[in-house]
């Protein structure tokens, strides 16, 4: 009797909870219809939990599925915008029913945080992917690319125009324009041209008051903190206006790797003094993983290198055979192709294939977790023997090291949010990817492991991190009072920003003092 009681109690309780709750949603559903353009009816974007489509919108964009289980908080509703004015209505409405809003625009979000909650509090998805539109002006060398592009889109439609214009921004086609443009992403182009940031002259977004505002309304203050600093903590931006630069019609690329018993040890050690001088045309990324040796029954360690030169294969091998001659590069290593054809040799897609693949927004996806660190001196030869020694104790955690120097170290470190330029030699991203939720816990613990060996090896007070690759081991902030939040925001903030962290507080708080726009790495307002 007591047992169908206590059955009886939590049916009446499920009810009322599921009652209130679709009143509310019934309400910000209603202030969402009237607060869009009726020429542009907001309805079709919207998907309730429990949709027919909820599942496969929320999961189209999901790119660690760490957070596709049944356990990952989901949004009560998703608003895939496809007009404006339903940004405007999701932040005018959002703000109203003080309801936590989540902008979404490739999913890239290493740790989840444009699509996840970890406060366990009600929230919706703002997904940007619908608004994607790409337009070249090839006589003004700039573009409007929409926040819901991908950057294979951006790449493709560029090319589509011009086969000697390209823009330097990350090597992934699927990583959403919104993110990367807005966190200071990097390409291999960046010791050449800079960061996207350095490359961008204009912006559209949605203020906290639902207005549309461009560079010149939003004021210098404003457009110097959406250009790194990340977009999603000061409004919904909707466009980046881009610069467009030059590259040659032909480009060279080559990947070859050493291991152990190939002399990996004495080229990565050349490397780390050399690639950070080398001109700037010139990028050549690093990638460190533990392989089964060819000549033993022992692990081993393996070292490969990635290179985008813009310019042709004799002209490379003359300065690599000068510069660098222990890499042992050959004329047969090397690929002279277009740009665009470039893209799609970093992305493991054979030279020669379509260039519409560009264009393809699923690939496969796993389970991951990523780290970053910068290193501001080169690591002694015992240093790196002994970073071998624990890789092979690790055996899953990757290191990629990519080189700065070229543009990279003539930009002052003010002149956007992303603070990390001259005197930084490379910078790392650790990474481990799994295919089986039973192995989370022991691989997120196995990157954690690596990364706290790698302390004496990186940068100091504060131990810089790159806030594209977004970690929540830096800190979560819970936004419960102004204080706190402040207090917590400014443990991962500084991580990521240095010197420019105060400014972007600033601005913040001036631009949205009630900290609508917020998420658990988000900037906090001032106390």
């Amino acid at each position: 009797m007591k047992y169908t009681l206590i059955l009886f109690l939590f049916f009446v309780v499920f009810i009322w909870q599921s009652s209130s709750s679709s009143a509310n949603s019934e309400t910000f559903t209603q202030c969402l219809t009237s607060n869009s353009d009726p020429k542009h009816p907001i309805s079709p974007a919207i998907f309730f939990a429990g949709n027919r489509s909820y599942s496969s919108v929320l999961q189209a964009n999901i790119r660690n599925l760490r957070f596709n289980i049944s356990s990952t908080p989901k949004p009560f509703l998703i608003i895939a915008a496809t007009h404006e004015s339903h940004v405007q209505a999701a932040v005018t409405c959002g703000k109203r029913h003080n309801l936590q809003m989540k902008i979404r625009s490739g999913g890239h979000d290493y740790d989840g945080l444009s699509y996840v909650t970890y406060s366990r509090k009600p929230f919706f998805v703002l997904d940007m992917f619908n608004l994607r539109s790409v337009d070249v002006d090839v006589a003004s060398k700039t573009a409007w690319v929409q926040t819901g592009a991908i950057l294979g889109e951006v790449y493709y439609y560029i090319w589509e125009k011009s086969k000697t214009l390209a823009y330097p921004a990350g090597i992934c086609p699927t990583v959403g324009v919104g993110g990367h443009i807005s966190g200071g992403g990097y390409g291999n182009m960046m010791r050449k041209y800079g960061l996207t940031v350095d490359n961008t002259i204009d912006a559209r977004m949605v203020d906290v008051n639902g207005k549309i505002l461009d560079r010149k309304l939003m004021g210098e203050d404003l457009y110097w903190a959406i250009n790194g600093g990340g977009g999603g903590s000061y409004g919904v931006v909707l466009a980046y206006k881009i610069n467009l630069v030059e590259v040659p019609e032909n480009v060279t690329v080559f990947r070859i790797s050493r291991t152990l018993e190939q002399n990996a040890t004495e080229i990565v050690n050349r490397w780390q003094r050399v690639a950070p001088e080398l001109p700037d045309e010139l990028f050549i990324r690093t990638v460190i993983d533990v392989v089964n040796s060819t000549v033993s029954s022992q692990k081993t360690v393996r070292a490969t290198f990635i290179a985008m030169f813009l310019g042709d294969t004799t002209t490379l091998l003359s300065i690599l055979n000068r510069r660098f001659p222990e890499l042992g590069l050959v004329r047969s290593d090397c690929t002279e192709t277009s740009w665009i054809q470039s893209v799609l040799f970093w992305t493991n897609i054979q030279v020669g294939s379509s260039e519409k693949l560009l264009l393809q927004r699923n690939q496969p996806v796993n389970y991951l977790k990523r780290k970053s660190d910068y290193v501001r001196e080169p690591i002694s030869r015992i240093g790196l023997e002994s970073i071998w020694k624990k890789m092979i104790e690790l055996e899953i955690p990757t290191m990629a090291f990519n080189p700065y120097g070229g543009a990279m170290g003539r930009i002052s470190s003010t002149v956007t949010p992303f603070p990390y330029r001259a005197g930084n030699l490379w910078k790392i991203q650790y990474a481990a990817n799994w295919r089986e939720d039973r192995l989370t816990d022991r691989y997120m613990e196995l990157t954690r492991k690596l990364y706290q060996f790698m302390t004496p090896f990186v940068s100091k007070n504060p131990r810089q991190s790159f806030f594209n690759y977004r970690d929540v081991d830096l800190g979560i902030n819970s936004h419960n009072g102004k204080m706190s939040s402040y207090v917590e925001g400014k443990r991962y903030g500084k991580k990521y920003f240095a010197g420019n962290f105060e400014r972007l507080v600033k601005i913040k708080t001036r631009v949205d003092r009630g900290n609508f726009f917020r998420n658990e790495q988000s900037i906090p307002v001032l106390p």
